[in-house]
């Protein structure tokens, strides 16, 4: 058994389809001005698409000593003469556009501190940056159509919630009441004189083409990303003058449309351009600002304003707004104002300063890691992780990059030589950023109604009721106003009951209509009830019918499991058929193959009885003579002595009386026959032969001699292959067979063979005794019609090792014995 650590489940991401339509991330660049004029410049602006980087004086860019000049291109350069407003027409305009048409946007500068990011962005009094502009343009837009305060309420989940007039009521006086939650600021409040004059009113800019039929409300929220943690700049915390406490940190969150938030951010509904401003102005005081050496106001924490646009259609009349949670559209425009890059080495930060840079520092990294990341998988198919938890700048703004809306970059570029290497690495980042590609934003419909709800229904009001003149009573006795005036009452009075009229003979009318349509229900709901009942039948048919189907089905589904079940059954005895036919088949090949055999085996065996049988025939009629020869000799030795003695005897008796005559030499028996025998007998004869074989007159000792061996058919003048395989042992005998010239192999080829004309195989095998056998199979070498080597085998050799002590024993028991039958004779002659 074992036992796993449980994980939380996955939860399966968002599907996209395959053919979204994608634009590039839109990437501007803006050159700031210089400080003086004597400042030297490293920055070139060559058109409006394209700026041209040169080494300072004094720097080398490479390493041949040489002055590097590269060029950048963006979507469009944006000169040291550039006013706000042409910036913001290019840049931030199209984005509140698509704002009002439920789509979502992204603006953010980017660059090295002191480049003017932040006057890009906020601007300065008489020259707005595009947040005051692009407020300014939308509240112009939506002023005559927004909803009243507090019909639309965030459910704190990232959606919008609307309310109905007696609840926006009664929530405006509970938050009122509240001295804890914000207040949302008022139009009537005089605005901020830092920002009542960064818009004049000729710069002032509105759309044409917005929805009328629509409500909408306005709602800002402010945050900033200090050393990457998040804090509410517009959070209202009580002041302790004793102990005060830090502010908390806020943490992001992903709704239901897998697009993050920060969750618990204060948001703020505004309805006017001074409004918004007053808000940005007081989150604006709380963000971290410091001094150094590169920047009098240096941002040391990133800032995103937010706006987010709720809006929902009017009912069919064109009065109230639809109470539906799901026609609800939220859209939301970012503005970030990143904090610029940094070299400690320059800025002398320490201690707090030098965190705050290295965090900075550290996020900005990120976020051209995720850049590049992003560029990769895009360009090269491939699928590599983003990692957008790395930094919380990322992280927040994920959805935008693996979702849907318009992404655009700033670039701020400070020209002057000293932020040469800063320059250059943020230029090399804007030209990658621009290479990645965001989904393009969809057109939403909102709902299906007609269009002009809200026209219509102002156009009515005014005909109906016809508003009433102005008038300024200065005495109770005026004769002019008084009775002009109740000549408009009447006239009004007189158009309501003429309506009252209407509204009685329409309502007649409809009361008959009704009647009308009553009777017409009736008849046809008896129509439909007997319809109902012949449906009800038909319906029980049905049912019977598709019951007997179903059993009908299931008998088929049962048959169709029997035939697929006879049909594995057949297939598997044709199989073993089958099987068992090829197994009867290879016996009978083998009982045929082991008949054969056995035929050629007693064949051989048959011509093996003959052969052994016509040797031993030989051999036996060999030793039969061998043997007859042997008693013949020794007759012949007996014979002889006896003769010797019988001479001697009759010497000794009769000297002198008879004359001594020599006997005749009896003569030995032939040795033709021995030799006719000695032609018979094998290649290796016995030893007791070649003792016969010896006469005893050319041996006077009576010992026996070896007689010389033949010659081996070896060692003739031939050429010789001497086969001696790899596993044959040596013996280290005295007597060993030489083959002069001969060539040694293990394994026979075909050149060795075309070169000899003779062939030997030294065999060895386990004799009977124990002791090894060695074999010379020898045989002529002749070549063939195909032009290869054969070899015909005619002579087999045995060479074999008997243990000496064995032989001696017989040997002596042998001598012994002649030795005492020579005792014998002499003691019967004597």
């Amino acid at each position: 058994l074992s036992l796993r650590k449980a994980k939380t489940p996955r939860r399966p991401g968002q599907k996209k389809p395959s053919n979204i339509e994608k634009d590039p991330v839109g990437v501007y660049c803006r050159i700031r001005p210089l400080g003086a004029e004597d400042e030297e410049c490293c920055v070139e602006m060559i058109s409006s698409a394209t700026i041209q980087l040169h080494a300072p004086d004094g720097l080398k860019a490479n390493r041949n000593g040489e002055f590097k000049e590269t060029q950048y291109s963006f979507k469009k350069v944006f000169g040291i003469n550039t006013n706000q407003i042409e910036l913001f027409e290019d840049v931030a305009k199209p984005l509140i556009e698509d704002l009002i048409h439920c789509k979502n946007g992204l603006l953010f500068t980017y660059g090295v501190t002191g480049s003017g990011k932040t006057f890009t962005m906020t601007g300065s009094p008489g020259e707005g940056g595009l947040l005051p502009r692009s407020l300014d343009i939308l509240f112009n837009t939506i002023g005559p159509f927004q909803a009243k305060r507090f019909v639309f309420k965030p459910d704190e989940k990232n959606g919008m919630e609307i309310q109905g007039q007696v609840d926006a009521l009664l929530e405006r006086q509970k938050r009122d009441s509240q001295q804890s939650v914000p207040k949302t600021p008022s139009s009537r409040q005089k605005a901020d004189p830092e920002f009542a004059d960064m818009i004049s009113s000729e710069e002032a800019r509105k759309f044409e083409n917005v929805d009328e039929d629509c409500c909408y409300s306005v709602f800002v929220s402010y945050i900033e990303i200090y050393n990457n943690y998040i804090y509410d700049l517009l959070e209202d915390a009580q002041f302790d003058p004793i102990r005060p406490k830090a502010p908390q940190s806020k943490i992001l969150r992903e709704d239901q449309n897998h697009n993050m938030y920060v969750a618990g951010c204060t948001e703020v509904e505004v309805k006017s351009t001074e409004e918004a401003f007053e808000v940005f102005w007081k989150g604006q005081k709380k963000r971290r600002i410091a001094n150094t050496e590169l920047n009098r106001e240096s941002s040391r924490s990133h800032s995103v304003f937010t706006v987010k646009l709720a809006q929902a259609p009017l009912d069919a009349d064109g009065d109230h707004i639809l109470q539906d949670k799901n026609q609800v559209n939220v859209s939301q425009l970012c503005l970030v104002d990143l904090a610029g890059s940094e070299r400690t080495s320059r800025t002398r930060a320490e201690g707090s300063r030098l965190r705050e840079a290295g965090n900075i520092n550290q996020s900005l990294m990120t976020l051209r890691t995720c850049m590049e990341v992003l560029r990769e998988n895009q360009i090269c198919g491939t699928n590599k992780m983003v990692p957008y938890r790395d930094s919380k700048v990322t992280h927040l703004f994920k959805n935008y990059f693996d979702g849907e809306g318009k992404v655009r970059m700033i670039v701020c570029v400070n020209p002057k030589a000293d932020d040469y290497d800063e320059t250059m690495l943020v230029l090399r980042f804007a030209e990658v950023t621009q290479e990645v590609e965001v989904a393009r934003p969809i057109d939403r419909p909102i709902c299906g109604l007609a269009a002009g709800r809200r026209h219509r229904n102002r156009a009515f009001k005014d005909e109906l009721l016809p508003s009433l003149p102005n008038f300024e009573l200065v005495d109770p006795a005026d004769d002019q106003s008084l009775p002009r005036l109740i000549e408009i009452l009447e006239r009004r009075h007189r158009v309501r009951q003429m309506m009252a009229q209407q509204y009685d003979q329409t309502a007649n009318t409809l009361k008959s209509m009704f009647q009308q349509f009553d009777g017409q229900i009736n008849a046809k709901e008896t129509f439909l009830h007997a319809q109902r009942c012949k449906l009800s039948e038909k319906e029980k048919v049905i049912l019977s019918q598709k019951t007997e189907l179903e059993r009908l089905e299931k008998k088929s589904k049962t048959l169709e499991y029997k035939v697929d079940i006879l049909q594995k059954t057949t297939d598997m005895y044709e199989q073993d058929k089958r099987s068992l036919r090829q197994e009867l088949e290879t016996r009978d090949q083998r009982l045929q193959r082991e008949l054969t055999d056995r035929k050629r085996m007693e064949q051989r065996m048959q011509g093996m009885v003959t052969d052994t049988k016509f040797k031993w025939e030989k051999e036996c009629e060999r030793r039969v003579n061998a043997k007859q020869l042997e008693m013949q000799n020794k007759l012949w030795v007996k014979d002889e002595k006896l003769k010797q003695l019988k001479a001697i005897v009759t010497e000794s008796s009769g000297v002198g009386v008879f004359p001594t005559e020599r006997p005749e030499k009896p003569e030995r028996p032939s040795r033709e026959r021995d030799h006719n025998v000695g032609q018979m007998r094998s290649a290796s004869p016995s030893p007791l032969h070649d003792f016969i074989q010896t006469p005893s007159h050319q041996n006077p000792t009576g010992l026996p001699v070896h007689p010389m061996h033949r010659r081996s058919h070896s060692a003739g003048g031939e050429k010789w292959v001497d086969h001696k395989p790899s596993s044959n042992l040596d013996l280290d005998t005295v007597m060993q067979p030489i083959l002069p010239n001969a060539i040694k192999v293990s394994t026979p080829n075909e050149k060795a063979l075309s070169k000899c004309q003779k062939y030997v195989l030294r065999h060895q095998e386990l004799a009977s005794d124990g002791e090894i056998e060695t074999k010379l199979i020898k045989g002529n070498v002749f070549k063939t019609r195909g032009g290869g080597q054969a070899v015909q085998f005619t002579d087999i050799e045995t060479l074999k090792h008997e243990c000496p002590t064995a032989s001696s024993r017989k040997r002596g028991s042998g001598s012994g014995d002649g030795a005492a039958h020579m005792e014998d004779i002499e003691n019967r002659v004597s």
